[in-house]
């Protein structure tokens, strides 16, 4: 009998106990949540006084002193998002949202999330913030206005997306008929230089023949070069009169030429022929057949 009645004493005894000590932590917790929420009021006013480096110690020391206080990360975040610091903005206004249990508060944080990624010009995750706001409160006319927008702007940005993408095609396939142009061209001048080059070779070719066909032997070589040098031996020496060379005759004549030729000596015999039969007559004795 004795031992049931100590097991109950026993466990009464830590209940209480355990009772005790959550009504503590319980009171501690609230004790923490009052004297953020007194420094957040605090730094309240000092934002209002435009003392924004106090304020934000102010926001930040109240964060830390309470993880229940959402006050004091959401009103953080409208200082950053009204002095455009957008970064920190979300931040915080992410922060607000996660720790809210309250749906107006998660309703005004996603609102100013959705906002940042619209100043951003993320409007893919503004949609998707201006949605988690409606959840919290459907009502909210400014939500449903900013959600419309984002759909919108996020419409005109994917539009814009695609004609710049037909653009980029569009410019890549010109670039590459382009470059097939180009590469056309540019085979059809290698033929041709190769068209080029096999004309010239034919005609260096032939050149070279007719060229071997005029050289001269080595014996004509050295016949010439002992010319040239008794041609050096037989010239001038300064102050004389070279010796006048006579012209040289043409190779070849022609028919005609010849024809001239033989007529001309015919003519030239022929008046000589007849200036001696003139001598003849004039000197020959006429004999007189006078009577006495």
């Amino acid at each position: 009998m004795h031992k049931p009645i100590f097991w109950i004493l026993l466990l009464c005894f830590f209940v209480t106990v355990s009772g005790q000590e959550g009504t503590d932590k319980e009171s501690e917790s609230k004790k923490d949540l009052n004297e953020s929420t007194n420094i957040t009021y605090e730094a309240n006013q000092e934002l209002v006084q435009n003392d924004f480096i106090q304020a934000e110690a102010d926001y930040r020391r109240a964060i830390s002193k309470s993880d229940e206080n959402t006050a004091a990360p959401y009103n953080l975040g409208r200082a950053y998002y009204n002095r455009e610091s957008f970064a920190e903005a979300f931040a915080r206004f992410k922060e607000a949202g996660e720790k809210a249990e309250e749906k107006p508060t998660k309703h005004k944080a996603f609102h100013n999330m959705g906002n940042v990624f619209m100043q951003n010009k993320e409007y893919e995750k503004a949609v998707e913030a201006y949605k988690q706001a409606l959840r919290s409160n459907p009502n909210d006319d400014e939500t449903r206005y900013n959600l419309a927008l984002a759909k919108e702007m996020l419409k005109k940005d994917q539009n814009n997306q695609n004609n710049d993408q037909n653009k980029d095609d569009k410019n890549n396939d010109q670039n590459k008929d382009n470059k097939e142009q180009n590469q056309d061209q540019n085979n059809e001048g290698d033929q041709n230089k190769d068209k080029e080059g096999d004309q010239k070779d034919d005609q260096n070719k032939d050149q070279g023949d007719e060229g071997d066909k005029g050289e001269q032997k080595p014996e004509d070589n050295k016949k010439g070069d002992g010319e040239e040098k008794q041609e050096q031996k037989k010239q001038p020496n300064q102050g004389e009169e070279p010796e006048k060379k006579p012209r040289p005759r043409p190779n070849q004549l022609s028919k005609q030429q010849i024809q001239n030729l033989l007529e001309a000596m015919q003519n030239e015999e022929k008046k000589v022929q007849e200036k001696i039969d003139a001598k003849k007559v004039k000197g020959k004795k006429i004999k007189n057949e006078k009577d006495w």
